[in-house]
């Protein structure tokens, strides 16, 4: 029906109209995003200060200031990427192959990132290292944080070390920021018995989004953290604009975005598309499907991706594993999902959240999402660091087995790029 879809088409006077509200200087919610971002020094000294912050150098150097015990640590990491003590690409898939992988193609042109959440503490990350080292397996190439960033920087520099490591193995990371509604901004929400309230919106209300933005600005300035995770409307918008001013800053989306459909995609990536910059590029970095979606929804919003010029621009990232508590029916396992979609769909990221399902649910602390919700002194007091340290380390080791299994399928991935090439 040629004349129904051509009542779709856009009249550009829309796009005239959207641009006479945004330019307009009445405009209280693009005057309140101008302030903000006047408040921190404007887009060119945001990220000169970004950039400052995120050079290696200086991360090294406020951590000696502190005398933080991690800059041993930070050293010891550095070394042995320096003397190649990480197992190298080639010989992974060796390990994994034998000498099959001599005579084996790899798609090079369409490697799935080897993602792993949550990273909430600096020394696991040394503990997965000695690991990875020991073991001859593979480091993240991306990794994802829900601490409390309050409690992580008044934490002997575990916000500095992270940042730090990652400069050093050469990973992508996000952090999550304090206001993501878990801070009290709904006040007529609680626990259990308020439960049903929160189907209304994950906790951004009134004045949090702005909020939101300052704090992501003020720890983009300090700490260099350009990416963060995004669960709102208002604040995916907010991060759209901010980099449409000229702030250099991405962005993930959270799962809890609820995206499960190729229509949901479709408006994430019309908004992505609408205020990119003339190059093209944009804020959303990637954005994590819900758990309930399949390889045909990811496949259709790819051809969607593409059609709009954001394939290289935004990663799907795909939950491969979960915590085996508190957040889906167990077992839980899309690895041989990821192993059929990666073969057609690039720019995707395997995300481990949780172990394989029947190593981590036979552990005497099964991994659950509630645990990012804890303090570090409610951990220290109920003894739980070891166990959770456990979890992660069980996440790396589904992380290990999805790369074998891409492996064996003559697909390529993105680990750690500083230690495995």
């Amino acid at each position: 029906m040629p004349d129904l879809r051509n009542r779709l088409a856009i009249d550009p006077e829309r796009l005239n109209e959207l641009n006479d509200l945004f330019l307009d200087p009445k405009n209280a919610l693009v005057n309140r995003l101008l302030e903000i971002v006047g408040k921190h020094g404007g887009p060119e000294e945001i990220n000169k200060k970004a950039a400052h912050a995120r050079e290696l150098p200086n991360l090294l150097r406020r951590l000696e200031e502190i005398r933080s015990p991690y800059v041993g640590d930070l050293e010891w990491l550095t070394r042995e990427r320096d003397r190649g003590a990480f197992v190298s690409t080639a010989d992974f898939r060796k390990k994994v192959l034998g000498k099959k992988a001599d005579s084996t193609h790899f798609n090079e042109g369409s490697p799935v990132t080897l993602e792993i959440s949550a990273l909430q503490f600096f020394p696991w990350l040394i503990t997965e290292a000695r690991q990875a080292i020991t073991k001859k397996e593979l480091m993240p190439g991306r990794f994802i944080r829900v601490r409390n960033m309050k409690e992580q920087t008044e934490d002997q520099g575990d916000t500095l070390a992270v940042a730090a490591a990652m400069e050093i193995v050469g990973a992508s990371y996000v952090e999550t920021l304090d206001t993501r509604g878990t801070d009290g901004s709904n006040v007529h929400l609680g626990g259990p018995s308020t439960i049903t309230g929160y189907f209304g919106g994950i906790g951004q209300p009134n004045d949090h989004a702005l909020l939101w933005l300052d704090e992501f600005l003020r720890y983009y300035t300090t700490y260099g953290i350009k990416q963060v995770l995004n669960i709102n409307p208002g604040t995916v918008l907010l991060g759209y604009l901010l980099h449409k001013l000229g702030v250099n800053i991405e962005f993930k989306i959270s799962v809890f975005m609820g995206n499960d459909n190729p229509y949901a995609a479709l408006w994430t990536l019309i908004g992505a598309k609408l205020f990119s910059r003339e190059d093209g590029t944009t804020s959303l970095i990637g954005f994590n499907w819900s758990n309930s979606v399949t390889n045909e929804t990811i496949v259709e919003a790819s051809r969607i991706r593409k059609a709009l010029g954001l394939e290289h621009c935004v990663r799907f990232e795909h939950h491969i594993t979960e915590t085996y508590k508190s957040i889906v029916v167990q077992p839980y396992d899309r690895t041989s999902e990821l192993v059929e979609l990666a073969a057609h769909v690039p720019n995707l990221s395997a995300k481990h959240e949780g172990g394989i399902p029947e190593v981590d649910g036979a552990r005497e602390h099964p991994s659950d999402v509630l645990d990012y919700f804890l303090s570090k002194k409610e951990i220290e007091e109920e003894g739980l660091m070891p166990a959770m340290e456990r979890n992660y380390l069980d996440k790396h080791d589904a992380l290990n087995r999805t790369a074998a299994r891409l492996t064996e399928r003559g697909l390529s991935f993105i680990a750690a790029g500083s230690l495995h090439h």
